[in-house]
């Protein structure tokens, strides 16, 4: 790389590894700088400024702990994803008008949801509401809520003490009260190769090392984490077992078992999101449940029964429940205790349930359509996912399909948003089958997506030509 900084335009009269820290900060913001550039070594750099190598060297650990630069062992330096940086022009926050959105994975949305929706809002509004519209604590959730959370958790497969569990305002909030209760800065933590974006997002935030592991239809590798932590000193594992995005991955029991062994055997913590769980009938366990005192267990309402529904349960080892309540407090006091207490009713009455069992439906229906209209090209599309993964044709970039989509009003998601540094890009997008869409305009989104991938691109979108 022939990049070279300004320090004195920068900040002329402070210490060069402060310049020069700021102006690697300054040059990547304005994209001078780009995810995944390699760095000047620091040798190479020292030169080029007349400096010493120890204030490249200082520059560099400042601009790590800024979370802009990523070293790797035996291969360099290089200029770090931050806070999935992108990931909104592949997910899109607001929808143009006449555009099928299968960028976001969300529970599909119909008759039964709505009607769902207004009978709950008619019973709140005849009901006293001391319980849940005055009340500031306790602040891992009130005492109803917190057992009604581990009946759910139960039916799910998972038994765990009333101490242990707090109520979340959804999977994202818990897996970030898990992660900053146990992660100090430059921690290992390890993760699928290809992860939820906002796993990303929290190294980011927190300033800890993310490292992808191999996977296959079954999700990590157990072999793989054993080999890793054979060699490096691992905090955590964050994994997905049940439906992993974007990839679809299930594991089953055996998988699961030999996950939470390896990570016993070398004392890594285990944050376990399991947001799709409710959405899969097989009886699998949870990791939680082979090292209770090792393992967080996340989920939440979200996904499998109302997209609005941001109430979620973070099962904690017991070790460390005040801390992940003090950070809870911190944060955000408490989870929401209005949306807790219509999870909590919907459990009691069998809403919930109802619901899951509608999404289930759904969704069968829905990937029947997805295997119809793309069969040769889907990787995986589980019976009661939300998502496919589906392989881009060879004569396709990602980015240039993602274009041509949008171009005929479909969006899509292509692999970046889930890349942890260094892992192999698969040339595949994932298509969203939830949301507030029906069958009949998903199936002509999907037939827009088939008849893109038997054209073959202009010939500038393949960058053959500028």
């Amino acid at each position: 790389m022939t990049w070279t900084p300004n320090l004195e335009r920068l900040h002329p009269g402070v210490p060069k590894h402060k310049a020069l820290a700021e102006a690697i900060v300054s040059d990547i913001d304005k994209g001078l700088l780009n995810s995944g550039d390699r760095m000047p070594t620091h040798r190479a750099l020292a030169q080029r400024l007349k400096v010493s190598v120890q204030t490249v060297s200082a520059a560099y650990r400042e601009a790590e702990r800024l979370g802009y630069l990523q070293g790797e062992v035996g291969r360099g330096t290089f200029v770090r994803t931050r806070l999935t940086e992108g990931a909104g022009s592949y997910m899109l926050d607001n929808r143009p008008q006449g555009l099928v959105d299968l960028s976001i994975v969300r529970a599909a949305y119909g008759f039964e949801q709505e009607k769902a929706s207004r009978q709950i809002f008619s019973e709140l509004s005849e009901s006293e509401n001391a319980a849940w519209m005055r009340a500031c604590r306790p602040v891992a959730g009130s005492e109803w809520h917190r057992n009604v959370g581990r009946k759910w958790l139960s039916s799910h497969g998972l038994e765990v003490p009333g101490e242990r569990l707090v109520i979340t305002n959804g999977g994202s909030q818990g897996l970030f009260l898990a992660l900053s209760s146990i992660i100090q800065r430059d921690d290992v933590v390890l993760t699928e190769s290809l992860t939820d974006h906002g796993v990303i997002g929290c190294a980011n935030v927190l300033g800890f090392t993310l490292r992808g592991l191999p996977t296959d239809e079954q999700g990590i590798i157990p072999e793989a984490l054993d080999d890793y932590c054979r060699h490096t000193k691992v905090r955590a594992l964050v994994c997905t077992p049940t439906y992993s995005n974007p990839t679809g991955a299930l594991a089953g029991m055996q998988r699961r078992r030999k996950l939470a062994e390896v990570a016993a055997h070398h004392g890594v913590y285990v944050i376990e999101d399991e947001v799709y769980r409710p959405l899969c009938p097989d009886a699998l366990p949870a990791i939680a449940s082979f090292i209770p005192e090792l393992a967080f267990y996340c989920t939440s309402f979200t996904k499998s029964v109302l997209t609005g529904l941001r109430c979620g349960y973070l099962v904690v080892p017991t070790s460390l429940t005040l801390r992940v309540a003090s950070i809870l407090r911190v944060t955000g006091w408490m989870a929401t205790p209005l949306l807790a207490e219509i999870a909590s009713r919907w459990v009691e009455d069998g809403t919930a349930m109802h619901l899951v069992d509608v999404q289930r439906r759904e969704m069968r229906a829905r990937q029947q359509l997805v295997m119809k209209t793309l069969g040769e090209q889907v990787i995986r599309a589980p019976h009661n996912w939300l998502a496919a993964w589906v392989s881009v044709p060879d004569y396709w970039s990602e980015e240039a399909l993602l274009q041509a989509l949008r171009e005929r009003g479909v969006a899509v998601t292509i692999s970046d948003p889930f890349m942890t540094f260094g892992a192999h890009r698969p040339n595949a997008i994932r298509i969203c089958l939830g949301g507030q869409i029906d069958r009949t305009r998903l199936e002509a989104a999907l037939e827009v997506i088939r008849d893109t991938f038997q054209r073959y691109p202009a010939i500038n979108a393949t960058g053959f030509l500028s």
